[in-house]
């Protein structure tokens, strides 16, 4: 079974996180939600808190086959401070293995050239930084994947990125059974 271990900080954005949650639980990918605050309980940029799974350092990273980030602000400034979020996602992409972002989040590893020669998208204004630099390709997608990076623009992208995920961690079967029971609006 795959797992996808979310990355939380104080400030992201509630529908991003719990919407790719929520697929992946339905396409049975094990997810685990990970706080880098030291606290269990984080609250998104709407006032919403979530109890994660666990404490960073106390999960395992290089068990997880996706590192996912979720955007909003000021939970992408957050965890792009987390020198930890920083070291992990270096040795997740020395090591071959997928990382996905929302929103804002695609300008982590956009910024630490991880996109060399790759295309991705993001939350509008977010790509300025990353756009050109060692061949970096922003495109206006909703989602992208390139290889080992998926990305995707922002809230109303969340469930369409997650069936993205399932597609790539479990099948198109799985991915389409779910966006029929969901009632997604491409099948209706």
């Amino acid at each position: 079974m795959s797992r996808v271990t979310a990355l939380m900080a104080a400030g992201y954005e509630e529908t991003e996180l719990i919407s790719v949650v929520d697929i992946l639980k339905r396409g049975n990918i094990e997810v685990r939600m990970v706080s880098v605050t030291g606290e269990r309980a984080v609250t998104g940029n709407h006032g919403i808190s979530v109890l994660t799974d666990r404490l960073f350092g106390e999960e395992d990273l290089s068990e997880s086959d996706v590192l996912f980030l979720p955007g909003g602000v000021p939970g992408v400034p957050n965890l792009a401070a987390h020198e930890g979020v920083i070291a992990a996602l270096k040795a997740h992409h020395a090591a071959g293995k997928r990382i996905a972002a929302i929103c804002a989040a695609p300008s982590i590893p956009g910024k630490l050239g991880m996109f060399a020669g790759r295309k991705f998208t993001c939350h509008a204004g977010w790509e300025k930084e990353i756009d050109g630099v060692d061949g970096a390709c922003f495109v206006p997608d909703e989602i992208v994947t390139d290889e080992l990076f998926s990305t995707s623009r922002g809230v109303g992208t969340a469930v369409d990125f997650g069936l993205e995920l399932v597609r790539l961690l479990r099948d198109r079967e799985t991915a389409d059974r779910i966006r029929t029971e969901i009632h997604h609006p491409a099948t209706i």
